[in-house]
């Protein structure tokens, strides 16, 4: 079992940047693909981002490639979300999330909490 912890959401103005943390519990972290979902008022949860187990893939949905960066350190159970350049449009719940697989319809089995971005424009 893994248990998913999100941090380091909050506000911040258009054009800034921001760095999610999502620290995870059990020993069996480094056998999991992680992944960054978010959710918006009135629209459904989008997978954002995904990392495979040793960090050697990764995938990214078209709205954030090229500022959205996932990466993972599995010495220290945490998977990060480094998102620059933000916008009004990833304002949003986001979500950590643990999968035995990889890729954008794996199910995943393991969910964080959430933590709030808001940004302003």
């Amino acid at each position: 079992q893994v248990q998913l912890v999100e941090s380091g959401g909050g506000l911040v103005q258009a054009g800034g940047s921001l760095r999610l943390s999502c620290a995870a519990s059990g020993r069996t972290f480094s056998s999991y693909a992680m992944g960054w979902f978010r959710q918006a008022p009135g629209k459904e949860r989008e997978l954002v981002a995904a990392i495979t187990w040793r960090g050697r893939r990764t995938y990214y949905a078209d709205s954030v490639k090229g500022r959205f960066t996932i990466s993972r350190d599995n010495a220290k159970n945490t998977v990060y979300l480094q998102m620059n350049s933000l916008k009004a449009e990833d304002t949003a719940v986001y979500y950590c999330a643990a999968s035995l697989d990889f890729g954008v319809g794996s199910k995943y089995d393991y969910w964080g909490p959430g933590t709030q971005v808001t940004v302003s424009s």
